[in-house]
């Protein structure tokens, strides 16, 4: 899939390589989209990857001011998980929950999310909303663009061969302001909008509105702002026929197409409903913040952290060099297989084969491995990235004479049928049980959002669940 790839240890290593190769090369952090644009033929112009993902100090959300910074490594999770984000950026904590599954969400960036640049991306839209800034830096300097600024067209943007996204900023609401993220998809978990909205308003003390955003998501080649619905609420109170107006002027302003995922006509509906709902909700107040408290990241002690894991210097990964790595607790090397995904080298070369492919996409879970102590879907992550990590694959979660809680309770439960999707569900449970050893029912489903069995056997996969939970007290006490 590439000729060459590149671990970095610092920014500046990044930037000279993105300097040297040009339109050549990518930077690579989650992959979540590249990996598959190039297992499709789709960049056939890039075989050069820069990897980020071992450098320190990219992943942090910082506050300076009324504005919070997000570094380039920042993941769905880490958003999700923001206390500062919730308080005061909440729509871009909705949408960052809506992303994927758990094992996406611990990869996937809000930058790349942005530098991919479909409108149907979820965080896109709050972060318009919000107005949002990204950093732009390159061996010639910096530069900061606003996001309103930053897309020219359809999955476009006016980023630089040699530049790299090193931050987004986004300004804080205010106190008086209230805002939401609201998607309609086609299933509860790793779902593509139809559509998404986001809506924040600012009011006097008496209810007035006297600032209004409302952007829209996959309605439109970008992300779009919609002025008259905007202009209809200001100097008036949330009362129903405002709302209502402002809903019909949003529902009839994009010109939407027909797709896989929907028509034009049910698109242009779906916002209608979709905006009054938002504002209704910031009308009364309540609930804005639906996420959960307690959700299950499957992201480890670290929680998806670069920290001890920083590589000192820079590692050229030539396809004559070895792989070697920590799996299962043992020392293994294997010579080649540097242009493989993790899944396939776990397979073809490391010839550990309890882990399965069944999309490829990242939609099934299958191939769900933990990567420094972090829950991934390995046919996501590229194979060099594996080079001095630690692995963690479904043979090494338990011996055939101590099977991990969540084994034994499979086999208690008769929660597996093919047995195809086993082992993915198995690494998510070991995974849970960690984070939480006595899980609801809701981080259960929560946890195996990623995960997808084709023989629906969900029912004994969450009795399995919530019997691993014993098990494990059992043992522990």
């Amino acid at each position: 899939m590439w000729q060459e790839y590149h671990s970095v240890a610092s920014v500046g290593e990044a930037l000279e390589l993105l300097n040297q190769y040009g339109q050549r090369a990518r930077i690579i952090a989650g992959g979540t989209d590249l990996l598959l644009e190039l297992e499709h033929g789709k960049r056939p112009n890039v075989d050069v990857m820069i990897d980020i993902t071992r450098v320190k100090g990219l992943d942090d959300i910082t506050q300076d001011g009324e504005i919070i910074r997000l570094g380039a490594l920042v993941n769905h999770n880490h958003v999700v998980a923001s206390e500062l984000i919730r308080a005061r950026a909440l729509p871009l904590a909705q949408a960052s929950w809506e992303v994927g599954a758990p094992q996406i969400r611990n990869r996937a960036t809000i930058a790349g999310n942005l530098i991919t640049g479909s409108s149907a991306n979820d965080t896109i839209t709050p972060l318009m909303a919000l107005g949002a800034s990204v950093v732009l830096v390159s061996i010639q300097g910096e530069r900061t663009v606003p996001l309103s600024a930053f897309y020219t067209g359809l999955r476009k943007n006016v980023m630089q061969a040699n530049e790299m996204l090193i931050g987004v900023l986004v300004p804080m609401m205010r106190e008086n302001e209230r805002g939401i993220f609201l998607k309609l998809g086609l299933r509860r978990a790793q779902a593509i909008s139809v559509v998404n909205v986001s809506v924040i308003v600012a009011q006097t003390e008496e209810g007035i509105v006297d600032r209004a955003t409302v952007t829209l998501g996959s309605v439109a080649p970008t992300i779009i702002r919609v002025p008259s619905a905007e202009e209809v609420l200001i100097g008036k109170q949330l009362k129903e026929e405002t709302i209502r107006h402002a809903a019909r002027l949003a529902g009839s302003t994009p010109t939407p197409i027909d797709d896989i995922r929907s028509t034009a006509e049910y698109r242009s509906e779906m916002v209608k409903v979709l905006v009054a709902r938002a504002l209704r909700a910031l009308a009364s107040g309540q609930a804005l913040d639906t996420l959960p408290k307690d959700a299950p990241m499957l992201w480890g002690e670290n929680h998806a952290r670069v920290n001890g894991n920083a590589l000192a210097e820079g590692l050229p990964h030539q396809e004559s060099q070895p792989i070697q790595a920590t799996i299962n607790g043992a020392s293994i090397t294997t010579e080649g297989g540097q242009d493989k995904t993790l899944l396939d080298w776990l397979r073809d070369d490391a010839k550990l084969i309890g882990t399965k492919e069944g999309c490829g996409e990242g939609e099934c879970g299958a191939c769900t491995v933990f990567l420094d102590g972090v829950a991934v879907m390995s046919c996501m992550v590229a194979a060099p990235r594996a080079h001095q990590a630690r692995i963690v694959t479904v043979e090494g979660l338990g011996q055939e004479s101590h099977l991990h809680p969540i084994q034994s309770a499979f086999v208690a439960q008769g929660a597996v049928q093919c047995g195809y999707c086993t082992p993915g569900f198995l690494m998510s449970g070991a995974k849970l049980l960690e984070e939480h050893p006595h899980p609801t029912q809701e981080q259960i489903e929560q946890s195996i959002s990623g995960n997808l069995c084709r023989c629906t056997g969900y029912y004994t996969i969450i009795q399995a669940f919530q019997e691993a939970s014993q098990r494990k007290e059992e043992l522990s006490s």
